[in-house]
């Protein structure tokens, strides 16, 4: 027989640990509609979410290097679902929800702009008069507002969870105790785990996609990055002297199994000393439970500047993307002046809205290539 609602729900209080975040916990979706038969609350939200428009645009969207720039450089979308598997393995080895932490690791760059963290502060620049641009909250909007799938309301109607992590505790996430709020001061241990999750991938992965372009130098990393030269170390301990390929591979890989035992550990000791025994035990606690530990924060931090000197701000990276910055601010200024060009969704918006907030909402939801093919329409021009 199929498995029931019940049974899954039945499995999480018998597995997770008391401070993980239950599904039949949930303080549920803004629009009330019948449970999932097969799936708990936070399974259907994961479907959701992948099944969305944003999550596919994700394929074109930049990660560090322009989107187009190598067959086998990263994209938002598989820096996305790097996120989810380490949360996975976080939060199941912490024995907190899966599914949650995977479901908000998933979602968490839905509402990011094209060209990556450039363009969401071109993007901010842009909007200082209007509310500003932040991809967490734009993230929100587009679970919340801008997607139209179903009949009864807007956005994918996830549940309260979900939302929190998305937003990485925003002010809208309270706990109401009859006629008295209470503010919380962390999100729960799942969207804590989806966050750190999102810098292990970046930091890891980033450093694979420099070295795959040639821009990083496997000599200069051990000389200058302990986090590389200590994972180097315990790949030729263990395979002694190996091909390039598998080396670098083998070492990235031990980078990140370093990045979350020590999470976990670290994780582990906190939840410890704070005494935490439930979801909302977690949420009222001062200070975030999912950590690194103090020595790795600090090896974190050179490895950061490093990439910051080496790779983000190298003229191979930087110079396609500054040039397809001008061009994101060229098509939103257009689009301001001449606002009949926008698609007739977007036009839409602008009623309740306004202009600059649908505007804004449109070119955040741009891919790079479909934003370069819409300067071109406009200006006559070539990215070069």
């Amino acid at each position: 027989m199929p498995v029931t609602l019940a049974e899954l729900q039945a499995r999480e209080h018998q597995f997770l640990a008391s401070y993980a975040q239950k599904s039949a916990e949930s303080r549920g979706r803004v629009h009330a509609e019948p449970p999932p038969t097969w799936r708990t609350e936070f399974q259907r939200d994961r479907d959701r979410v992948i099944h969305s428009r944003a999550f596919r645009r994700l394929e074109y969207k930049t990660q560090v290097f322009l989107n187009g720039s190598g067959d086998h450089l990263r994209t938002r979308l598989t820096h996305t679902m790097e996120v989810a598997a380490i949360s996975r393995n976080i939060a199941r080895a912490l024995r907190v929800n899966e599914d949650l932490a995977e479901t908000i690791a998933l979602a968490h760059d839905l509402g990011h702009s094209p060209i990556g963290h450039k363009g969401e502060s071109m993007l901010d620049r842009l909007m200082k008069d209007h509310g500003g641009f932040e991809h967490n909250r734009q993230s929100l909007r587009v679970v919340e507002e801008l997607e139209r799938k179903y009949p009864r309301f807007p956005g994918l109607n996830l549940s309260w969870e979900v939302r929190e992590g998305i937003a990485k505790h925003g002010v809208a996430f309270e706990s109401v105790e009859g006629t008295r709020q209470r503010r919380h001061h962390q999100a729960s241990l799942e969207a804590q785990i989806a966050n750190l999750a999102d810098e292990v991938a970046y930091y890891s992965h980033d450093l694979d996609d420099g070295l795959d372009s040639g821009l990083l130098d496997e000599k200069k990393l051990l000389k200058e990055v302990r986090v590389w030269a200590k994972a180097a170390r315990a790949v030729k301990r263990q395979f002694g002297e190996l091909p390039a390929e598998s080396r670098r591979y083998y070492t990235i890989r031990q980078i990140i199994d370093q990045q979350v035992v020590d999470v976990v550990h670290t994780t582990e000791a906190h939840i410890l000393e704070a005494g935490v025994r439930s979801a909302d035990d977690v949420r009222f606690h001062r200070r975030p439970l999912v950590q690194y530990s103090p020595e790795r924060r600090v090896e974190n931090l050179e490895l950061r500047k490093y990439l910051y000197r080496n790779l983000y701000y190298h003229p191979v990276v930087a110079e396609p993307n500054n040039r397809a910055i001008r061009m994101l601010s060229e098509v939103f200024q257009s689009y301001i002046a001449h606002p009949k060009e926008l698609g007739l969704a977007a036009r839409k918006r602008i009623a309740g809205d306004g202009l600059h907030r649908a505007v804004c909402d449109h070119v955040a939801s741009m891919t790079d290539r479909y934003l370069i093919q819409e300067h071109h329409r406009l200006f006559g021009l070539q990215l070069g």
